[in-house]
Protein backbone atom coordinates (compact mmCIF):
# COMPACT_ATOMS: atom_id res chain seq x y z
CA UNK A 1 0.00 0.00 0.00
CA UNK A 2 1.43 3.18 -1.30
CA UNK A 3 1.88 6.60 1.10
CA UNK A 4 -1.19 8.02 -0.67
CA UNK A 5 -3.40 4.99 -0.15
CA UNK A 6 -2.39 5.18 3.33
CA UNK A 7 -4.09 8.78 3.83
CA UNK A 8 -6.69 8.21 1.49
CA UNK A 9 -8.02 5.45 3.52
CA UNK A 10 -8.80 7.18 6.47
CA UNK A 11 -10.86 9.88 4.76
CA UNK A 12 -14.14 10.60 5.76
CA UNK A 13 -15.09 14.46 4.49
CA UNK A 14 -13.92 15.55 1.12
CA UNK A 15 -14.26 19.30 0.74
CA UNK A 16 -14.10 21.28 -2.62
CA UNK A 17 -13.20 24.81 -3.68
CA UNK A 18 -15.50 25.61 -7.00
CA UNK A 19 -14.47 27.97 -8.88
CA UNK A 20 -10.86 26.82 -10.77
CA UNK A 21 -11.89 23.01 -9.76
CA UNK A 22 -15.20 22.18 -10.42
CA UNK A 23 -15.26 25.28 -13.20
CA UNK A 24 -12.53 26.76 -15.60
CA UNK A 25 -12.11 29.41 -13.77
CA UNK A 26 -13.57 31.60 -15.97
CA UNK A 27 -16.90 33.74 -15.16
CA UNK A 28 -19.08 34.69 -18.36
CA UNK A 29 -21.17 37.36 -18.54
CA UNK A 30 -24.17 38.88 -20.73
CA UNK A 31 -24.61 42.50 -21.72
CA UNK A 32 -26.98 42.49 -18.78
CA UNK A 33 -24.32 41.86 -16.12
CA UNK A 34 -25.56 37.98 -15.40
CA UNK A 35 -23.15 35.73 -15.42
CA UNK A 36 -22.78 31.96 -15.88
CA UNK A 37 -20.63 28.79 -15.12
CA UNK A 38 -20.19 26.11 -16.75
CA UNK A 39 -19.72 22.79 -14.48
CA UNK A 40 -18.58 19.33 -15.28
CA UNK A 41 -20.89 16.72 -15.00
CA UNK A 42 -18.32 14.52 -14.47
CA UNK A 43 -17.91 16.22 -10.88
CA UNK A 44 -21.09 15.87 -10.19
CA UNK A 45 -21.47 12.08 -10.78
CA UNK A 46 -18.14 11.99 -8.50
CA UNK A 47 -19.90 13.95 -5.95
CA UNK A 48 -22.94 10.75 -6.21
CA UNK A 49 -20.21 8.19 -6.11
CA UNK A 50 -19.00 9.43 -2.94
CA UNK A 51 -22.53 9.77 -1.06
CA UNK A 52 -23.35 6.56 -2.30
CA UNK A 53 -19.79 5.41 -0.52
CA UNK A 54 -21.21 7.34 2.94
CA UNK A 55 -18.63 9.96 2.28
CA UNK A 56 -19.20 14.03 3.25
CA UNK A 57 -19.01 16.13 1.08
CA UNK A 58 -18.96 20.25 1.22
CA UNK A 59 -18.55 23.36 -0.59
CA UNK A 60 -15.99 26.24 0.33
CA UNK A 61 -16.30 28.96 -1.93
CA UNK A 62 -15.07 32.89 -1.49
CA UNK A 63 -16.94 33.48 -3.72
CA UNK A 64 -20.83 34.65 -3.10
CA UNK A 65 -22.78 33.09 -5.77
CA UNK A 66 -26.43 31.76 -6.27
CA UNK A 67 -25.19 29.29 -9.47
CA UNK A 68 -23.22 27.37 -6.44
CA UNK A 69 -26.43 26.62 -4.34
CA UNK A 70 -28.24 25.71 -7.06
CA UNK A 71 -25.91 23.19 -8.25
CA UNK A 72 -24.91 21.72 -4.78
CA UNK A 73 -29.07 21.84 -4.04
CA UNK A 74 -29.17 19.66 -7.29
CA UNK A 75 -26.52 17.28 -5.73
CA UNK A 76 -28.20 17.02 -2.50
CA UNK A 77 -25.05 18.75 -0.88
CA UNK A 78 -25.66 20.24 2.32
CA UNK A 79 -22.93 21.60 3.94
CA UNK A 80 -22.29 24.25 1.15
CA UNK A 81 -20.56 27.29 2.15
CA UNK A 82 -20.45 30.73 -0.37
CA UNK A 83 -18.63 34.20 0.64
CA UNK A 84 -16.47 31.91 3.03
CA UNK A 85 -13.18 33.84 3.53
CA UNK A 86 -11.76 31.18 6.41
CA UNK A 87 -12.02 28.19 4.49
CA UNK A 88 -9.95 26.66 7.12
CA UNK A 89 -11.90 27.69 10.10
CA UNK A 90 -14.88 26.62 8.44
CA UNK A 91 -13.69 22.87 8.25
CA UNK A 92 -12.36 23.03 11.82
CA UNK A 93 -15.63 23.90 12.79
CA UNK A 94 -17.33 21.04 10.27
CA UNK A 95 -14.92 18.77 11.66
CA UNK A 96 -16.43 19.17 15.21
CA UNK A 97 -19.66 19.12 13.91
CA UNK A 98 -19.20 15.44 12.55
CA UNK A 99 -16.40 14.51 15.00
CA UNK A 100 -14.17 14.11 12.23
CA UNK A 101 -10.46 14.81 12.37
CA UNK A 102 -8.25 17.06 10.08
CA UNK A 103 -6.29 14.12 8.92
CA UNK A 104 -9.71 12.33 7.69
CA UNK A 105 -10.43 15.41 5.90
CA UNK A 106 -9.41 15.87 1.47
CA UNK A 107 -9.44 18.92 0.37
CA UNK A 108 -9.05 20.02 -3.39
CA UNK A 109 -8.51 23.74 -4.17
CA UNK A 110 -6.30 26.14 -6.50
CA UNK A 111 -5.31 29.30 -5.39
CA UNK A 112 -4.18 31.28 -2.17
CA UNK A 113 -7.36 31.18 -0.59
CA UNK A 114 -7.41 27.88 -0.07
CA UNK A 115 -3.81 27.54 1.05
CA UNK A 116 -4.51 27.61 4.49
CA UNK A 117 -6.71 24.67 4.90
CA UNK A 118 -4.65 22.55 2.13
CA UNK A 119 -1.77 23.23 4.49
CA UNK A 120 -3.71 21.08 7.78
CA UNK A 121 -6.12 18.18 6.10
CA UNK A 122 -4.83 14.79 5.76
CA UNK A 123 -5.27 14.58 1.77
CA UNK A 124 -4.51 17.53 -0.05
CA UNK A 125 -5.13 18.23 -3.96
CA UNK A 126 -4.24 20.95 -6.60
CA UNK A 127 -5.55 20.98 -9.80
CA UNK A 128 -3.14 20.60 -12.81
CA UNK A 129 -4.06 24.09 -14.15
CA UNK A 130 -3.17 25.56 -10.18
CA UNK A 131 -1.60 29.09 -9.82
CA UNK A 132 -0.19 27.92 -7.14
CA UNK A 133 1.30 24.81 -8.34
CA UNK A 134 5.03 25.89 -7.83
CA UNK A 135 4.28 27.29 -4.11
CA UNK A 136 2.64 24.22 -2.20
CA UNK A 137 3.73 20.39 -2.55
CA UNK A 138 0.11 18.75 -2.40
CA UNK A 139 -0.07 15.60 -1.23
CA UNK A 140 -1.76 14.89 -5.21
CA UNK A 141 -2.06 16.83 -7.93
CA UNK A 142 -5.05 16.04 -10.91
CA UNK A 143 -4.37 15.11 -14.29
CA UNK A 144 -7.09 17.38 -15.37
CA UNK A 145 -7.71 20.77 -15.65
CA UNK A 146 -10.41 22.47 -13.06
CA UNK A 147 -13.71 22.07 -14.63
CA UNK A 148 -12.78 19.41 -17.06
CA UNK A 149 -13.50 16.44 -14.14
CA UNK A 150 -10.81 17.74 -11.37
CA UNK A 151 -12.63 16.82 -8.80
CA UNK A 152 -13.96 13.15 -10.04
CA UNK A 153 -10.98 12.04 -10.41
CA UNK A 154 -10.34 12.73 -6.62
CA UNK A 155 -13.60 10.78 -6.12
CA UNK A 156 -12.07 8.19 -8.35
CA UNK A 157 -9.18 8.06 -6.02
CA UNK A 158 -10.86 7.78 -2.52
CA UNK A 159 -13.18 5.06 -3.84
CA UNK A 160 -10.93 3.08 -5.73
CA UNK A 161 -8.72 2.71 -2.49
CA UNK A 162 -11.78 1.97 -0.21
CA UNK A 163 -13.57 -0.58 -1.85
Amino acid sequence: MTKIDKKLKKIKLIGTDIDGVWTDAKMYYNENGDFMKAFSTYDGYGVKLLQKNNYLVCILTSEDSKIVLSRAKKLNIDEVYINENNKLNRMKYLCEKYKIKMSEVAYIGDDLNDLALLEKVGFSVLTRNSPIINQFKPDYITTRSGGEGAFRELSDLIIKVNL
